[in-house]
């Protein structure tokens, strides 16, 4: 796919539903629909404009096979083309990108959804790890991210001080985010005192699960330049997957996510980091976070703390990123979201021209995607 066809693809709107650790009066459908809704009020398209729906979202998270059947009439599916990503819904935007990007397509609908509260997290996760050797054992996500601290840890200069800044960092500015529903804002002595998880990692420095919905619209350059005086160009994509087993995998990195970052950047004709403003990643836990930081070369080997420091070039996730608030399943679609928005305006703060976000999925974030986008 040549880059020049990739660069005239662009993000035209986008909207999300409140995130909330558990949305009792509402269904997926009413999630899904309310994000459908909203983000084509006042884009100047509507249903009829779109010509494929992709959604992303879990059978086993939702309890039933093929669900994405129930759910087509709140994403105007019916009698369109539609498509279903069993992953991060920023794999979905892969793939609109692509219809669109190959002729196939001039307008896509992204939908991304996640209704954990209903489910049991760690056995959907467990259901993803082997079946004969670690799925016996319990190891859920929570485990696999523990596991990855410690090598995290054990294999470079970082320390737990430094990962709880982190997740400190996070929940500090997710307290500026209106999209996500909370009683309290932890601080960090709260971080430090909640319960030991899977050592080193404390339960607040693992992502929690909340329930919502994300809708993104997706257009050709003909589409985008009738439509908005603003377009967020889709000028990079990268997507890598590391071995399923976690011990197979590098110790204390994230070798799929710099292969992506990689892609992403060089399909954008990016040589620097320093050229990207503003960062939205997905990170499972707080040392997941730190490994995609330096994936994405914004820090050294185990200096991943140093890019929060005030000094830093980038503004990493404004949002609150993905421990405050993780939508399985369209985690990575929110930060496509939140960094589109940030980039034409509709949320606060100067970030520059051009921003790097990241979607992960599977266990122990096996399966990463990087977009670049630009105005």
């Amino acid at each position: 796919m040549a880059v020049s066809t990739l660069s005239r693809v662009a993000v035209v709107g986008s909207a999300q539903t409140m995130l909330r650790a558990s949305w009792t009066e509402l269904q997926h459908v009413d999630l899904i629909a309310a994000a459908v809704d909203a983000v084509l009020r006042g884009s100047g398209l509507d249903m009829k404009d779109v010509d494929v729906v992709i959604d992303c979202g879990s059978d086993v998270l939702d309890g039933r096979s093929i669900s994405n059947c129930g759910f087509l009439g709140a994403m105007g599916a019916h009698h369109k083309e539609e498509s279903r990503v069993e992953e991060d819904g920023l794999f979905g935007a892969v793939y609109g990108t692509t219809k669109i990007a190959g002729g196939s397509a001039s307008v896509a609908l992204i939908v991304a959804y996640s209704k954990p509260s209903e489910s049991d997290v760690s056995a959907y996760y467990a259901t993803l790890s082997d079946p004969f050797y670690q799925r016996a054992l319990g190891l859920d996500h929570i485990g696999a991210a523990g596991l990855t601290a410690n090598q995290y840890l054990t294999t470079t200069d970082a320390d737990e001080e430094g990962l709880l800044r982190i997740a400190a960092e996070s929940w500090r500015k997710v307290a500026d985010n209106p999209s996500v529903d909370l009683d309290r804002v932890p601080s960090l002595a709260d971080i430090q005192a909640s319960p030991l998880v899977a050592d080193p990692l404390r339960s607040l420095q693992i992502a929690r699960p909340v329930d919502g919905a994300v809708a993104v619209l997706l257009a050709s350059e003909q589409v985008a330049r009738r439509v908005t005086d603003r377009p967020v160009w889709i000028t990079g994509m990268g997507a890598a997957m590391d071995s399923h087993f976690l011990a197979d995998r590098a110790p204390g990195e994230l070798e799929a996510c710099r292969a992506a970052a990689n892609m992403a950047m060089k399909r954008a004709g990016i040589t620097a980091v320093s050229s990207i403003g503003l960062a939205e990643v997905s990170g499972a836990s707080a040392a997941g976070e730190a490994m995609v930081i330096e994936a994405l070369g914004f820090a050294p080997r185990g200096h991943a703390v140093d890019a929060y420091s005030e000094g830093a070039t980038v503004a990493i996730n404004p949002s609150g990123g993905a421990l405050p608030a993780d939508p399985i399943m369209a985690t990575g679609l929110v930060r496509l979201h939140e960094a589109s928005s940030r980039l034409t305006g509709r949320l606060g703060g100067d970030v520059g021209s051009r921003a790097i976000v990241h979607g992960a999925g599977g266990l122990g974030m096996q399966n990463n995607c990087v977009f670049i986008v630009e105005v």
